[in-house]
């Protein structure tokens, strides 16, 4: 089966950086789309920033000019790279296959997400 597993998460004081990982396996990782979400408590779940197979990218206004989106195809890894961050940057952070994954024998097309980490920015 697919499977993402994040990494890199922690807390990080105002105006510092944190790089997250993403790390998928048992896929074709380079015929996907990826992306990064966030959730804070008590809100929805928004997108963040996604990348295509061709690594044409996007961004929420919020995160524009400060957080980098990048894969490496070779490890099967999409990363976000945030730099600056602010306090209404905590959330956990979610990995996300843009494509519904469609998985022999018969039938299994399912969205896949990884596990979440959690980034806190705080004094």
């Amino acid at each position: 089966q697919v499977q993402l597993v994040e990494s890199g998460g922690g807390l990080v004081q105002p105006g510092g950086a944190l790089k997250l990982s993403c790390a998928a396996s048992g896929s074709a990782f380079s015929g996907y789309g990826m992306a990064w979400y966030r959730q804070a408590p008590g809100e929805q779940r928004e997108l963040v920033a996604s990348i295509t197979r061709d690594g044409f990218t996007n961004y929420a206004d919020s995160v524009k000019r400060r957080f980098i989106i990048s894969r490496d195809n070779a490890k099967s890894t999409v990363y976000l790279q945030m730099n600056v961050l602010r306090p209404e940057d905590t959330a956990v952070y979610y990995c996300h296959v843009r494509e519904l994954v469609c998985e022999s024998p018969g039938p299994r097309c399912r969205e896949v997400w990884g596990q979440g980490t959690q980034v806190t920015v705080s004094l």
